[in-house]
């Protein structure tokens, strides 16, 4: 029935399916997204948020490069916080709560205005492969269709199961089937497969809550966005509420542990470290008597409710019996239970940096498929994939992001080269160079990369151009005003900061602690005609005023340590020959194949010792 043969086939329509299909179609790339289920594009499967730690700076840099990530947040959010505050900017990280179905219908809405892109639904179960290179894919519907390659993004649909107390169900989500074939078939590719497991909590009725015994937990009184287009200004917002598991809805939820799959050995696979179970959570901290519960709407209008903090797969009767113990839970309604999922993911080692597979040429894996969890880091690897699918039929140059260059670049390196065998999530702890890699700063990293790419556009390059240019001016006025004792003092005692006793440059006052430059400019521009810039441009021109010498000393030691990223291993060069390693080394080298001298230091069991040993060889 599919006669034409694309650039681009893509597997699997969720936040990385998404991000790849718009990437390489907007690249010029004739793309086909298949799924099973097209009313399903971009589901948020789990909580109803975009952005988080280190997840929204990830965001900020889809949105950078030229992704949809960013405007999709900006246009379906019901409310906005910028977390982290109280710490230092390369903490800040904005985090968004979304209209669950505004979210997936604008993503399905930007993807049918993309040029280049077609649609079809149907099951992919195997792949079409001659030689060690894929040319295009089978579906259950009998049809083979033929594409220069394939980026494969499925979720956790491959070989799904899910868990609910003892009953078992086959699918990838709740009321979808799983996909099945593509797992058997690579792993007679010679591929190594592996199992994961997520959860997810019960939704349930709004109107069955009772809030006045809740915690209630607003927005931001001045809301920012995650685009650097001109997406619109939040202007109303919903409440999230808080409230807390207690001893009684505990001892209720160990009534059903011995039909519970996590501890009976229904569930042999590795769940996530950061976001575990809420019966995960009162077995491992059994000594706290409480457990925060956050009480997420799921939109504008729907009265749906998603409990962040109490996922589970114990019986539904367990489920309910200890939820309705919670204050503000007592009348509860669901709408359906929490329950745990299983599926299969292939370790992310056997990938190149351009997510290509190592073994078949041109196949490329993005989001939980290697080993990921979370919108935000599907969707960039579903960008990445994209963007290097199309570079790699048009034979240009491969697109990879650096350690300082992007969180994205951290996400990528960590899972190919160290691996997981966990479900991978971002921390800004896992970026050793955060203060570069700010949510602030993503345009200035990356539009002009995107730019290059021909993926963001001028308007965005001009907007960027437009933004440096202030911030420029801005730190350069900050820098060359004196201010005066009369014109800052009432407000440095308020600060309990030390009064200055004669005139004083500007920088020198705002270095201080506490001291913030927006409300410096209130106090010494009452006219407001000397310092009429942007909030956004007040805040960014602070950061580096306030931070430059910690900056300046962070991106000295990228020059120092990027210096091995510049040392090149050809592809085939033989660690066996390296007499002076030790064995672990040499199957780790052989084994990741690492690209540079750097990515090679970075490998588990690969000591600096080996690391001379290799330079030696490579003549350094």
């Amino acid at each position: 029935m599919i006669t034409e043969k694309y650039d681009i086939i893509v597997v699997g329509g969720g936040h990385a399916g998404a991000e790849a299909a718009a990437a390489g179609a907007n690249l010029g790339s004739k793309t086909l997204l298949i799924t099973m289920n097209l009313q399903t594009i971009a589901q948020m499967s789990c909580n109803p948020a975009m952005g988080g730690i280190a997840k929204g700076q990830i965001v900020r840099e889809i949105d950078a490069l030229g992704g949809y990530s960013g405007i999709v947040t900006d246009t379906t959010m019901i409310q906005f916080k910028m977390l982290n505050q109280s710490k230092g900017p390369a903490m800040w990280s904005p985090r968004a709560q979304s209209d669950r179905m505004r979210f997936a219908e604008k993503w399905r809405l930007m993807l049918e205005n993309t040029p280049n892109l077609d649609f079809y639904q149907d099951m992919v179960n195997g792949l079409l492969v001659e030689n060690n290179k894929v040319v295009g894919v089978k579906t259950s519907l009998g049809n083979k269709i033929y594409g220069k390659s394939v980026i494969l993004t499925n979720g956790t649909f491959l070989n799904g199961l899910m868990h609910i107390g003892e009953k078992q169900l086959g699918g990838g989500r709740m009321g979808e089937i799983k996909s099945t074939g593509i797992t058997e078939q690579l792993v007679d590719l010679g591929f190594d497969a592996g199992r994961m497991k997520t959860g997810t909590p019960p939704r349930v009725d709004g109107r069955s809550l009772d809030y006045s015994k809740m915690e209630e937990q607003k927005g931001d009184e001045n809301p920012q966005k995650f685009s650097h287009t001109n997406t619109p200004k939040l202007t109303k917002q919903r409440s999230c509420h808080i409230t807390y598991t207690n001893i009684d809805v505990h001892d209720a939820l160990r009534e059903g542990f011995d039909k519970s799959p996590m501890f009976n050995g229904a569930i042999k696979s590795t769940g996530p470290r950061y976001c575990p179970s809420i019966e995960d959570k009162i077995n491992r901290f059994a000594e706290r008597n409480r457990h925060q519960i956050f009480v997420e709407p799921e939109g504008w209008d729907t009265v749906e409710v998603y409990v962040n903090g109490f996922s589970t797969s114990l019986p539904m009767e367990t489920q309910y019996n200890a939820i309705k113990l919670i204050p503000g839970f007592e009348n509860v309604k669901f709408f359906r239970p929490g329950y745990a999922i299983e599926y299969d993911y292939f370790p992310p080692t056997q990938l190149k940096l351009t997510l290509e597979t190592k073994l078949i040429e041109n196949l490329y894996f993005a989001g939980q498929i290697n080993g990921t969890t979370g919108y935000e880091e599907a969707a960039s690897q579903g960008l990445i994939a994209g963007i290097n699918a199309h570079n790699k039929v048009n034979e240009k140059e491969e697109f990879i992001l650096k350690r300082n260059e992007a969180y994205i670049g951290v996400l990528i390196d960590d899972l190919v080269t160290k691996g997981t065998e966990e479900p991978y999530r971002m921390f800004t702890s896992r970026a050793e160079y955060r203060l570069l890699l700010r949510q602030d700063n993503a345009d200035e990293r990356l539009t002009p990369l995107g730019y290059k790419l021909g993926l963001a556009s001028k308007e965005r390059m001009d907007t960027l151009e437009s933004k440096t240019k202030l911030t420029n001016e801005l730190i350069n006025q900050v820098n060359e005003y004196s201010v005066s004792p009369e014109e800052i003092n009432n407000y440095l005692k308020e600060k309990e900061s030390k009064e200055l006793n004669q005139k004083l440059k500007l920088k020198n006052v705002i270095t201080r602690p506490n001291i913030k430059l927006e409300e410096v400019i209130k106090v010494i521009d009452e006219d407001k005609n000397s310092f009429n810039y942007p909030e956004e441009i007040i805040e960014l021109a602070e950061i580096k005023i306030k931070y430059e010498g910690y900056i300046r000393k962070e991106q000295d030691n990228v020059d120092k340590l990027y210096r091995l990223e510049n040392i090149k291993i050809p592809d085939s060069f033989d660690y066996n020959k390296l007499n002076s390693i030790t064995t672990e080394a040499k199957q780790k080298l052989n084994k990741i194949k690492p690209k540079t001298i750097g990515q090679a230091s970075r490998i588990s069991g690969v000591s600096p010792s080996d690391v001379n040993v290799l330079l030696i060889h490579l003549g350094r």
